[in-house]
């Protein structure tokens, strides 16, 4: 939500706390991507996609489970031709529906994301975009422009998100990236660069943070315009982890989220891709109860991470309070 809507907090306070299920379902709606980004796993997993009615009949069970909000992603979902049909059918179940997208496609495609309620879109710096992405910033940035006329015509209340992860290539850019999004009239987030274990050291060298003093610097200076009413989502606190690199909080990522691939594969968080069972075959219902005791066990033995989504959701269910008052996004 770009601002906390009461009633929204009682629905997914009732599903997480009482219920002890997730809200928010974010599911892999397609298998392929259009780019090769460097830190990038997912578009190294292909597979078969499911069906339009396989996804129809997914976000029925989900919508019976108790599941609020719906969010398309990984690996590119404007690759997906019935995409629009898809977000469709989760609005007209009463869903609310959130999309994240490189935004490669989304100048052809803006005017089928009516049924979008909350747009992301990816966008790691601006010098550096082009050796990040591989794709130029122009590109990218026709398309959030039209993006944003689009949703302006189609009387879209919720601003679009430019969610940047911070690595050694982009701490140059983040400044004016912020400023573009005044200027836009968008929502910027940040989030760290996580080091999957998958990526070679040679990559890590060249993209991880290394320059400590100079990424301290950053997020300093992020959260000095967060101060300053920049249109900065992340809260304070949260920020504040990230400088430091402290991940000191208690991680409910998995009883508010569910992770679920594109084949139906149901995963504890995007850090644990072990498969706790098919909720296309099983239904969410049995793949949830049957999984309980391995999530407790790898929740319980995960050293943590810094996902913007994980953490910022994890202290609201906490009630932070600093969380509460300027955590704008679901």
């Amino acid at each position: 939500m770009s601002r906390f809507d009461p009633i929204l907090a009682s629905r997914a306070l009732w599903q997480i706390r009482v219920r002890q299920r997730p809200f928010v379902l974010s599911h892999g709606v397609n298998a392929r991507c259009n780019m090769r980004c460097k830190f990038c796993e997912y578009w190294k997993k292909t597979g078969e996609e499911p069906t339009k009615e396989e996804i129809f009949k997914l976000l029925n069970d989900a919508r019976e489970f108790g599941i609020g909000v719906y969010n398309a992603w990984t690996v590119e979902p404007l690759l997906r031709k019935d995409l629009p049909n898809i977000m469709a059918h989760a609005k007209k179940i009463g869903l609310i529906t959130s999309m994240v997208t490189n935004g490669k496609l989304l100048y052809e495609r803006a005017e089928e994301l009516g049924d979008v309620d909350y747009l992301s879109v990816s966008v790691d710096g601006i010098d550096s975009y082009k050796e990040i992405r591989r794709m130029d910033f122009e590109t990218l940035l026709k398309g959030l422009k039209k993006a944003i006329k689009v949703r302006k015509l189609q009387k879209k209340k919720n601003p679009i998100l430019m969610n940047c992860v911070l690595t050694g290539k982009n701490l140059d850019d983040i400044e004016t990236l912020i400023l573009l999004a005044k200027k836009l009239g968008v929502k910027v987030s940040f989030e760290p660069v996580h080091e999957f274990p998958g990526i070679s050291d040679e990559i890590w060298n060249d993209i991880g943070i290394r320059n400590k003093e100079k990424f301290h610097c950053t997020v300093d200076h992020i959260i000095e315009l967060k101060k300053q009413d920049y249109p900065i989502i992340n809260s304070k606190t949260y920020l504040k982890m990230v400088r430091d690199g402290k991940m000191d909080y208690k991680c409910r990522a998995s009883g508010i989220i569910m992770n679920v691939t594109h084949d139906g594969t149901l995963e504890t968080c995007r850090v644990h891709n072990e498969p706790l069972g098919n909720v296309i075959w099983d239904g969410f219902e049995s793949v949830w109860k049957n999984s309980e005791e391995h999530r407790k066990e790898i929740v319980e033995n995960c050293s943590g991470c810094l996902f913007f989504g994980y953490t910022e959701n994890s202290l609201m269910q906490s009630f932070n309070p600093e969380v509460l008052m300027h955590y704008e996004w679901m």
